[in-house]
């Protein structure tokens, strides 16, 4: 296990790497319990109870093998789960001292496996004569296509971006989920013998050749406020914002005046990033109070202990400036008397995504319902196309969009079961 140790840490990209010692330490603390209350909360199944015990004697092989076998993002979500509201939160040992770190362990096990150069997903050796295509190259597409192409499908996903990962890739800061992470998960599930096609958008008639077809396009439709000066430039959107630094353009935010508005994961995520990468002041200004935002308090912490500042119940109703943002105005969100204005040269709306399922033109408008999201049965839309993740069930964790993924996939091997 020497080679894990020579890794090298970056603190910029966030490559965090655990050392044999730590881990093993840390499963030590395991209770080995018989109904192990942490896989039963894991929504993706990754069974933490299994790779625990296997990384407490000794057997990294076999905890790796649990994790990417369960779970075929299992990098990605080793680093983006949200453990203390799931495994973490229903471990046993909270009630004697404090849970096990199993995010910790479970990116501690991917290390091995990318260290020592495991190859944990296998494709099954009976080949199935069915093709079948995923539209969208995000979590629950990509879930879909390694249990797929594992069962012996030929799979091929379409993908509008020059990249593969969705909101993973274009929508996730770098500094919490690292390319090279993304990039590895990927490449585990193209050695199956997945297709990608990318910068590819796919019609009806397209998609007629395929046995079945799995829509896994996510939301990425812009939900901006309705106020003055909102396509000023150095005005973003979340996603558009985070676009820039995972194509490498950091320079824009450096002693630069930030403001991020929102409450939520992705608002922490545009306020981290734009700190760490030399941003001057940075600010998440939020309608609500703390207590009602959905951001995990582990992340706000995290963020507060950076030097970022929070302002509550305040909401914005104009952007101005001459050409380019100069400041934002606010006024409250509960006391419309209440009023701020804050000086910023970037402002980022991380106010969440809408759907933009109506716009793929592959089934009717009866399928999509008043928020724009796909309707399904369970997973299915109708006849041979299936859908699962974002843009059924709006906005979610990569957790859950695995579990999608794995429901979609066993509703379609039924349907193609119950064709032959």
């Amino acid at each position: 296990m020497s080679s894990i140790l020579k890794q090298t840490y970056n603190d910029v990209e966030g490559l965090k790497y655990i050392s044999p010692k730590i881990a093993m330490e840390e499963a030590a603390r395991c209770l080995l319990c018989y109904d192990a209350p942490c896989s039963q909360s894991c929504p993706a199944g990754t069974d933490p109870a299994k790779f625990i015990r296997s990384i407490r004697f000794r057997n990294v092989k076999g905890a790796a093998e649990t994790i990417r076998e369960n779970n075929p993002l299992g990098g990605i979500c080793a680093r983006v789960c949200p453990y203390d509201t799931l495994c973490e939160k229903a471990c046993s040992a909270t009630k004697i001292e404090k849970p096990i770190r199993i995010g910790l362990l479970q990116q501690f096990a991917v290390q091995q496996e990318k260290a020592y150069g495991m190859k944990n997903l296998k494709v099954s050796d009976t080949k199935k004569n069915k093709k079948v295509a995923c539209v969208g190259a995000g979590p629950a597409s990509l879930t879909v296509a390694a249990e797929l192409a594992k069962a012996g499908y030929d799979v091929s996903i379409f993908e509008k971006e020059a990249k593969a990962g969705g909101m993973l890739t274009y929508g996730i800061a770098p500094v919490r989920l690292p390319q090279e992470v993304i990039d590895y998960d990927i490449e585990q599930i193209k050695n199956l013998g997945v297709k990608f096609n990318f910068n590819s958008k796919v019609t009806k008639e397209d998609l007629d050749t395929f046995d079945a077809v799995f829509v896994g396009t996510g939301l990425w439709g812009e939900n901006l406020p309705n106020i003055e000066g909102i396509n000023l430039q150095g005005s973003f959107s979340a996603v558009k914002f985070l676009k820039e630094f995972r194509k490498g353009n950091s320079y824009f935010v450096k002693d630069k005046n930030v403001v991020v508005v929102g409450g939520g994961d992705v608002a922490i995520d545009c306020a981290v990033t734009a700190n760490v990468y030399g941003a001057k002041d940075v600010r998440i200004v939020y309608r609500r109070t703390l207590e009602e935002a959905p951001g995990n308090m582990r992340e706000f912490v995290h963020a507060f202990e950076r030097g970022i500042s929070l302002t509550t119940n305040m909401a914005p109703v104009a952007v101005k400036g001459n050409g380019s943002v100069e400041k934002v105005e606010f006024e409250g969100f509960r006391n419309k008397t209440d009023n701020m204005t804050v000086s910023a040269d970037i402002v980022v709306f991380a106010t969440g995504q809408s759907s933009e399922a109506k716009d793929l033109g592959l089934f009717s408008d009866e399928y999509i319902n008043e928020k724009g999201l796909i309707k399904a049965n369970n997973t299915n839309i109708t006849g041979k196309y299936f859908a699962g993740g974002d843009v059924v069930h709006g906005a979610k964790t990569v957790v859950e969009a695995v579990k999608a993924g794995k429901e979609a996939t066993v509703a379609i091997i039924n349907y193609l079961e119950r064709k032959n």
